[in-house]
């Protein structure tokens, strides 16, 4: 079996699974398996490949079949340009996302330095990473609620960046630094909230893709109406935020108008919206007046 075949048959056999991007993640599982890339792959279209690496690639086919992900089954995925480990104890980084770490990049820049940035829902750390790799001066935090995740948060710092770049506390939100806000108020000039927090309704989970599915849903139900851990990052901001403060977080974007509400009802002002590559409104930001 050549390398043009094989690639034609995982296509084909994850079409028929309705797989939305059968010819793409067929290309990533044979790369994977040949220990290439996918640019190799197509210049390399007429070698043939072993019976065993054939035998590999149809069994990830298979797992990419029953609904797996392809970033779980690599188990990594590209984020903000650097590659994340990913497993099923984290959400897989999406590009949606790249436009919260776009936004808070664009923040830290209109004001004095420095800059301590919080990462509520940290996750697998890309967000958190992606902001200390592109600006290295940010004092970067993180928090996450699962002690499985926040490991895998710090392998990733840990491969990403120099040592003890980022500062990581396992806890639920804002309780995670409970011996730490009158230090974190009494030394930054202007500290940044970022998160990707859980936002999908409970009643909606069971209609997600049967990849989604397949991830952490402590990551993803955000309670009746999606909005239950934002609540809790919104109404407790203000202990955080020193004054010119900004919250930058991700949601639906059905969800934009609530959310805004909840931003107003916290004191919050200059409340935005920033479309994300696809034109939706993704992320929502707004800037605590003391």
């Amino acid at each position: 079996m050549t390398i043009r075949e094989a690639l034609a048959e995982g296509t084909a056999s994850l079409a028929a699974a309705a797989i939305e991007t059968p010819a793409l993640d067929s290309s990533l599982l044979l790369a994977e398996v040949l220990n290439t890339s996918r640019s190799k792959l197509i210049a390399a279209a007429h070698d043939n490949i072993s019976e065993a690496s054939a035998a590999t690639f149809r069994q990830l086919i298979k797992r990419r079949q029953s609904g797996e992900c392809t970033a779980y089954i690599l188990g990594k995925k590209e984020f903000y340009g650097l590659e994340f480990l990913v497993n099923p104890s984290v959400l897989v980084p999406r590009p949606d996302t790249e436009t919260l770490v776009e936004i808070a990049l664009k923040e830290t820049g209109t004001g004095q330095q420095p800059y301590r940035v919080l990462d509520l829902c940290t996750g697998s750390g890309a967000i958190a990473t992606a902001l200390k790799h592109t600006m290295p001066e940010l004092e970067v935090w993180a928090t996450d609620i699962s002690a499985e995740a926040l490991e895998t948060a710090k392998t990733n710092a840990a491969r990403l960046l120099p040592p003890d770049s980022i500062r990581f506390f396992h806890g639920d939100l804002y309780d995670a630094l409970s011996s730490s806000p009158p230090l974190l108020i009494a030394h930054c000039s202007l500290l940044i909230i970022v998160s990707n927090p859980p936002y999908v309704p409970t009643t909606e989970l069971s209609s997600l893709s049967p990849e989604v599915r397949m991830e952490p849903s402590l990551a993803l139900d955000g309670g009746d109406d999606g909005l239950d851990v934002i609540r809790k990052i919104i109404s407790r901001a203000p202990e955080f935020l020193c004054p010119g403060g900004v919250l930058l977080l991700e949601a639906d974007p059905r969800q934009m108008p609530a959310i805004a509400v909840l931003y107003k009802e916290a004191g919050f002002t200059n409340i935005k919206t920033h479309a994300d590559l696809s034109g939706r409104e993704r992320v929502i930001g707004g800037i605590y007046v003391n």
